[in-house]
């Protein structure tokens, strides 16, 4: 990637070593993890080098009467003001610095200003949340109107205990995913996959494994605004879908009538609430209605955070016989591999590249119960 800021700006680490070569190291480190488990190779997916990013946030710098975008320095001592980010998408790119010139050229706009994020899609739907540290007014307001109509985008407006939605607070992302288009609603607030045609390649491999399975129902834990959910419920009698956010779990379920889809049933519950349910342990209100017995659960995904799966969530789906792992952290993938290769056999992995310049990398692996 050509950035004037590689080697300054925090938000890139991995600068000095052509992408090819940072590539193969976050292969060798994964694989490395997951020798012990008997796998001897990866799929690797790579991502675009510039222009990935479908989210973004940046500071604004305030010199003298004029703001800048900055971000955090790699060595940590203070920020850098930017004048690109070659890792946005397109639609990110071309609002920047027309969204700065309008700031600039007025008074109510930068008024404590803190930061800008962006949160954009493939086909050119763009939401701007502009962050203030001082109540927001009808002028303001107006300002921001005419900023969106300047701008072809959505605006809203944050301080504290305080959200303004001028117009829409959520983008609807369009992707081509296993040979047709899938809808995503995608919320300023709710947790969105950053990298969105890495992303199609993530859902395409675990579409893979579930096309091995084709039968019996599928278990999802941490199933978010419905990412995997979705494609994978046409490969299964039913699905069940649990999430802890309240927002996500709205999304999952507008998703839902967004894809004509109808055989998935979203319950808000953690993972350990899961895990409780089906063991029977507790009795949850928001389970009223749903008949947990009359599942015949063949597959589990889970996509958990960077802390893993707790233990008991791992005894649960040691039970079923084909499991899918999606991790943002391969450490506690391999630490998690510790207990489910007592029970199941890695038949699949692979790596995505979510975050290139970066050392953060996503794996999976397909587990199939030995027999």
């Amino acid at each position: 990637m050509n950035c004037k800021h590689f080697g300054t700006c925090g938000s890139c680490a991995i600068f000095e070593v052509e992408y090819q070569t940072e590539l193969m190291d976050k292969k060798e480190r994964v694989l490395g993890l997951l020798s012990p488990f008997g796998v001897d190779d990866l799929e690797v997916f790579s991502a675009n080098e510039s222009h990935y990013r479908a989210r973004s946030e940046f500071k604004i710098w305030h010199e003298g009467d004029s703001c800048s975008y900055a971000m955090g320095r790699l060595d940590r001592k203070g920020a850098v003001t930017i004048s690109e980010c070659p890792k946005v998408i397109k639609p990110i790119e071309k609002r920047m610095m027309p969204l700065l010139e309008k700031i600039n050229g007025s008074e109510i706009l930068k008024h404590r200003l803190f930061a800008v994020e962006f949160l954009s899609t493939t086909t050119d739907e763009c939401l701007i949340t502009m962050i203030y540290h001082r109540k927001l007014d009808e002028v303001w307001e107006r300002e921001a109107k005419l900023l969106e109509e300047n701008l072809n985008a959505s605006i809203m407006g944050r301080s504290r205990k305080q959200k303004v939605i001028l117009s829409q607070e959520y983008v609807t992302e369009k992707l081509f995913i296993d040979g047709q288009d899938y809808f995503y609603r995608h919320y300023e607030s709710g947790f969105t996959q950053p990298n969105p045609a890495v992303n199609i390649k993530m859902i395409e491999w675990a579409i893979k494994q579930a096309k091995k399975v084709e039968q019996g129902d599928f278990l999802e834990s941490y199933c978010g605004l419905g990412n995997f959910t979705i494609p994978l419920a046409k490969y299964f009698d039913r699905v069940l879908a649990t999430e802890i956010s309240k927002r996500s779990i709205h999304a999952a379920n507008e998703n839902c009538e967004l894809n004509g889809i109808s055989n998935i049933e979203f319950i808000r519950l953690a993972s350990e609430e899961m895990t409780q349910a089906l063991n029977r342990v507790r009795e949850f209100r928001r389970l009223e209605g749903v008949d947990l017995d009359s599942y015949n659960f063949s597959t589990v995904l889970v996509d958990p955070p960077r802390a893993g799966l707790d233990s008991d969530t791992i005894e649960l789906i040691s039970n079923i016989e084909n499991i899918i792992y999606i991790s943002c952290n391969p450490e506690t993938l391999a630490r998690d591999l510790v207990e489910l290769s007592k029970t199941h056999k890695i038949e699949d992995a692979a790596i995505y590249d979510q975050f290139p310049h970066t050392h953060h990398v996503e794996s999976g692996v397909f587990l199939v119960k030995r027999s």
